[in-house]
Order: structure tokens, then sequence, then C-alpha cells
């Protein structure tokens, strides 16, 4: 009995599943922009229905084609990676930019990042720091911590090592170990902040607690160079940092 009711319930949500999505498709097919999108996903993912790309493809371009913006980011996604769709950066690119024109914050990030490369385009490191600061304005971790590189190395800006230090410091607080790293060396050397140890040892040891050798290396290095006053200055701010998340570091 109990097999009956199982097999009943199932067979009664394989019923409802379908025509769900036989709603959703029939929508699509007049026209309506969520529902081509959300029958792009059904697609991409094998949501009740085998994965398939070139399906995801259509829809997603339909609903793209009507300025949807998620699509768009999805079409770019699945030019780049060639799914569903012969690769082709050029038009990544072009869908990315209708995203990003639109403020969406991975496909200005993706657009940065090609156009830091050279990707489907002219390697153009001003055009990075355009698309990596719309990106980081929106606190898109991984485009702060490129942006703050791009100042450290005058890349598409001047180099300013104050300007590196404030998008380092950014990524940092949201935990992003690489910044963690780089903001201990910029205190460690003095580069557009005032050297200090103290400040050094607990952006290291931040960066340490996320399995970064490098930091780990650079601690055992400066120890020697501090006071025992220093140091245990140093741990005591660095678990006040690691505690509060990263938001009470100074």
């Amino acid at each position: 009995m109990k097999l009956i009711l199982i097999l009943t319930a199932l067979l009664a949500f394989q019923s409802a599943a379908a025509s769900e999505f036989d709603e959703t498709k029939a929508l699509a097919e007049q026209g309506y922009v969520n529902a081509q999108y959300n029958l792009a996903l059904i697609y991409d993912f094998g949501k009740g229905v085998p994965e398939n790309d070139a399906e995801a493809f259509k829809w997603y371009r339909k609903a793209a084609d009507q300025g949807y913006v998620n699509a768009q980011y999805n079409l770019g996604s699945m030019y780049a990676n060639g799914e569903g769709v012969p690769e082709n950066d050029a038009e990544a690119v072009k869908w990315f930019r209708k995203a990003a024109d639109q403020g969406y914050v991975n496909a200005q990030y993706n657009l940065a990042v090609i156009y830091d490369f050279g990707k489907g385009v002219p390697e153009n490191d001003a055009e990075a720091v355009k698309w990596y600061r719309k990106a980081a304005d929106q606190g898109y971790v991984k485009a702060q911590y490129n942006l703050g590189s791009m100042y450290a190395n005058g890349e598409g800006v001047p180099e300013n090592d104050a300007e590196a230090v404030k998008w380092y410091r950014k990524a940092a607080d949201q935990g992003y170990a690489a910044a963690q790293y780089n903001l201990g060396l910029i205190y460690a050397n003095g580069e557009g902040v005032p050297e200090n140890n103290i400040r050094a040892y607990v952006w290291w040891s931040m960066a340490k607690t996320q399995g970064n050798t490098k930091a780990a290396g650079n601690l055992d290095i400066l120890k020697p160079k501090m006071t025992p006053q220093q140091i245990a200055d140093g741990q005591a701010l660095a678990t006040k940092c690691y505690e509060s998340g990263y938001k009470d570091c100074d």
C-alpha cells in the first residue's frame, strides 16, 4: 500500500512538473521574456528535462534580444565557453557589454578581464580599469583586488600606491586572501602608507589563516625584526581582526 502511495505521489509530481514546463514553453513561444529566460534555465541545467545547451542558447538569445540582462550575461558566457554554440570571443564581448551597460556586476568584471588579457579584443588597460572600477564600486571583491593591482603597477592608470592600498583594503575586508597578503607587503615596505610591521603582521596573519603559504613564510622573516611587545600587539590586533570578520583591524 505504501509503495502504491509513493508511486501515485511521484506520478502526480511528474505530471505537475510536465504541466509547468509546458506552460513555461507556451508563454516563451508567445514572446514573454521571463518565460523565455526561465525556459533557457530549464534546458541549461536539465531541470525536469534532459540538459540541452543548444535549446538553452536559443532561449537565452530570445530573452537577450529583448534586453533581459541575466540572459545577456548567460549568452555571453555560452559564447565564451562554447556551450550550445561555437566558442566566439567577439560575441561574448558583445553580450557581456550589453549586460555590463545595464550594471550587471558579473558582466562588468568579465569584460574587465577580457580587456585586461586581450581575449576577443585588443588588450586595453584603460578599458580594463574602467570596468574593474564599475564592478569594484558594486563591491565585487575580485574587481577590487584587480583594481588595486592596476594602481600598484601603473596599468591603465598612473601608478598610485595610496589608491592601491584603498582597493586592496576593500578586498581584504571581504576576506580576500591575496589582498590581505599584498597589504602585508605594503605595510612591511611602506608603499603608500607609513612602514608598520604590526599591520604587516596582522594582514599576513589573516592571509595565513586562509592557507597563504607566502604570508606564512613572510611572518617567519618578519618576527625577528619585531620586539616582543610589537609581536604581542600584532597578535592581539590579528585576533581582533579575525574574530570581527575583518571589520576591526586597525
